[in-house]
């Protein structure tokens, strides 16, 4: 049965096999820092081990109960604190011109792509929040209105 396996920090999808008495682990898939049970991530796991046994419905339960977001303090959090303060730091530096400028128009044009993408996802994400039961300070304010409640 396949499991998956932090090493350092990435995870792994690992599978241990048996072999002359020995247990043996067979890399599956590297998942990265952020674990992710994607089709990709399956068909190919299918394909280059189809004799392996995935419960993929546990896998992806196991992954998703993974992140600790309720720690203020675990390196989850931080993380994402961290990287949504340097995508704010970065998307205050591109302007437009900048990429009118840019010789590779593909570019510009997944760039473009995601932004659109990000925006939606952080709509849906804000409007989640603010449907949301609040505890604590954020009980007592809409997200986006100063504390104290006085907008």
């Amino acid at each position: 049965m396949a499991f998956l396996r932090r090493k350092g920090n990435s995870f792994y999808l690992v599978h241990n096999v048996r072999e002359g008495g020995r247990v043996k682990q067979l890399h599956l898939a590297k998942l990265g820092e952020r674990p992710r049970i994607t089709d990709d991530v399956m068909r190919q796991v299918s394909r280059s081990h189809p004799f392996v046994d995935v419960d993929w419905s546990q896998l992806r339960e196991q992954v998703n109960n993974r992140v600790e977001l309720f720690d203020p303090k675990s390196n989850q959090v931080q993380r994402l604190i961290s990287t949504l303060r340097n995508l704010n730091l970065d998307l205050a530096d591109l302007f437009p011109p900048l990429l009118d400028v840019s010789q590779a128009p593909e570019a510009s044009q997944e760039i473009i792509m995601q932004l659109r993408l990000l925006h939606s996802t952080v709509g849906v994400k804000l409007d989640q929040f603010d449907r949301a039961p609040q505890r604590g300070l954020l009980a007592a304010r809409k997200f986006g209105q100063p504390v104290g409640g006085r907008p």
